[in-house]
């Protein structure tokens, strides 16, 4: 990067670091600490909520995403609206009128200390391990900017997070994260701008639209039923994948996951979060949406200009130093003569159209799909070549695609502000997440039940070091993270792990009023079990895990309580 760049980076991020910290000025206390003393508007909800969900791992990965695999990831966001509605109804006001600073504490009241501990447990490997690959994120970019050794940018974005999450608790999360959302908007519009204005002049937004579509880019909604072919249960994106098991995936997160309970909870009132939640629900569809189209744009964007046949450099450079460098630059060399190829072919095709020729235009798609297919065949020759050379080597670089084309295509003081955007995105969603690990370990774990009865400056100074502890934690899980493919798939799988046995867990508590704490405990802890069988043994989507995870608890419940009643009671 330029001067200008890193000039650029550098203000942005230390303006929006230290408006935060400024505004989290208050109190020393766990109720400014974690709940920010109830004083936060719905809009700084809506951004502190969309903020947590919107990282690094959003805005790098999910371009690539559908570059690759088309836009039919957007459907996993699709039973995120009608989870808004629920959450307001039901999950919303009673977490209010208790005044929790974490969901799990509501769960002792209806059920007792077990159940409340076990959702907890589940909550905190989850996320510390999510948050993890969170961090990895901007990992990469520091790493691809700087040459440096991945496991150091790792130590030193996470030390970067630490000192920022501790000073300033919730109160600093939120008001970054209206920040962070700014700065993050105005890039993602101004690299969408920046893909369609660097195409050739012949080429404009349809064009470039009717290309990446005919290509399969757009493939936004599939659906495709049939409950009889065990390939349909394991597809990851369908629309009925992302209604119902999204709906699931969504209730779970923004209702039992603390790291989304507790912006909603900094609220000044149940209108306030209400007004936050429904208004994400009518945004992020649409927001992810753009993102993702990105992606599909980018995709036409390097049929005119040559892609390389893998975008990570530093895998290519280690190529280049061992016994398979020549294989490799003659599978480059094949490549690149298959982008001139698709040049030509697109060319042709944008002419064809535009004259009416119809016959003509199926049979240059149908010849630019077979080039198409050529060119895959030397990516996957070349990732061959990259686990030969190295066996230890990632060859997925989907999370590179979107990085390369901003490192090497925008103008100075652009790349710093995407940049920026990227890390902010990060900062955002890592912060938050290691603000309510430490709110559950505090209230749920630590105060419940290891230091009772304690003052509040003592819980206050507690929670900082649990901060860091869970901060080094994230740091440990990103130096393994390399290995995870597609990071925004790789997060929502972990999460999907978990999400339905918490869930349950819920689900049971609103609504089976007969069901009593043993009962729901052994459920679950059943239940989590099955769920991690059924992801190994590979049988079904991952989205579905989350409603799978629901009912088996749901339905354990009932069973294992009515069983119990059954037994004879034990004479003392």
């Amino acid at each position: 990067m330029s001067s200008v760049d890193w000039t650029v980076l550098t203000l942005t991020l230390l303006g929006v670091i230290g408006y935060g910290v400024y505004k989290s000025k208050g109190e020393k206390n766990l109720n400014h600490y974690f709940k920010s003393s109830n004083s936060l508007p719905w809009y700084l909800i809506l951004l502190s909520i969309m903020g947590t969900q919107a990282s690094a791992i959003t805005f790098l990965s999910a371009p690539g995403q559908a570059y690759t695999d088309g836009m039919r990831f957007v459907q996993y966001y699709f039973g995120l609206p009608l989870a808004m509605v629920v959450l307001c109804i039901t999950f919303v006001p009673i977490f209010h009128k208790l005044k929790v600073f974490t969901a799990y504490e509501f769960l002792e009241q209806r059920f007792d200390l077990n159940t409340r501990s076990l959702s907890s447990v589940l909550f905190l490997v989850q996320r510390g391990l999510s948050t993890g690959i969170s961090i990895y994120a901007p990992s990469i970019i520091l790493s691809s900017l700087l040459g440096w050794n991945i496991y150091l940018t790792n130590a030193l974005m996470g030390g970067l997070l630490i000192i920022y999450t501790v000073t300033g608790g919730a109160r600093a999360v939120a008001y970054t994260q209206m920040q962070q959302i700014i700065v993050v908007t105005v890039g993602m519009v101004l690299s969408g701008y920046m893909v369609v204005k660097l195409l050739p002049d012949e080429i404009g937004f349809t064009d470039a639209l009717n290309i990446s579509g005919g290509l399969g880019k757009l493939n936004v909604i599939e659906t495709h039923i049939d409950v009889s072919d065990p390939e349909w249960w394991k597809d990851k994106y369908n629309l009925w994948s992302g209604l119902i098991g999204g709906f699931f995936l969504a209730l779970s997160y923004f209702g039992t996951d603390q790291s989304q309970v507790g912006r909603y909870l900094t609220a000044k009132s149940v209108r306030e979060s209400r007004m936050g939640l429904l208004m994400n629900g009518l945004v992020k569809v649409p927001m992810q949406f753009s993102i993702l189209l990105i992606g599909a744009l980018l995709f036409t964007f390097y049929l005119h200009f040559n892609s390389p046949v893998f975008f990570n450099k530093k895998q290519i450079e280690k190529v280049y130093q061992s016994e398979y460098a020549s294989e490799f630059k003659q599978n480059e060399a094949l490549f690149d003569s298959i982008n001139r190829v698709k040049k030509l072919q697109v060319q042709h095709l944008l002419k064809a159209r535009q004259k009416g020729k119809t016959e003509e235009v199926k049979s240059l798609k149908a010849a630019l799909g077979r080039s198409e297919e050529s060119a895959e065949a030397c990516r996957t020759n070349a990732k061959n070549l990259i686990k030969k050379s190295d066996a230890l080597a990632d060859t997925n670089d989907t999370n590179y695609i979107f990085l390369y084309f901003v490192l090497n295509n925008l103008p100075k003081g652009l790349i710093g502000l995407l940049i920026a955007m990227i890390f902010l995105a990060a900062w955002g969603s890592i912060a938050a997440a290691l603000n309510s690990l430490a709110s559950t370990s505090i209230i749920d774990i630590y105060k419940r039940i290891w230091v009772k009865d304690q003052t509040e400056h003592h819980y206050y100074l507690a929670s900082k070091w649990i901060t860091f502890f869970w901060g080094v934690f994230s740091i440990l899980v990103a130096m393994f993270a390399s290995k995870l493919g597609s990071l925004i798939e790789a997060v929502n799988v972990l999460g999907s792990l978990f999400y339905g046995t918490i869930l349950g867990i819920f689900m049971v508590a609103f609504y089976m009023k007969k069901i009593q704490g043993k009962a729901v405990f052994r459920a679950a802890i059943l239940s989590e079990v099955l769920i991690i069988l059924i992801y190994v043994i590979d049988v079904i989507s991952f989205l579905w895990l989350n409603v799978i995870g629901c009912l088996l608890v749901m339905g354990l419940s009932f069973a294992i309580q009515n069983i119990q009643q059954k037994l004879p009671v034990k004479q003392t």
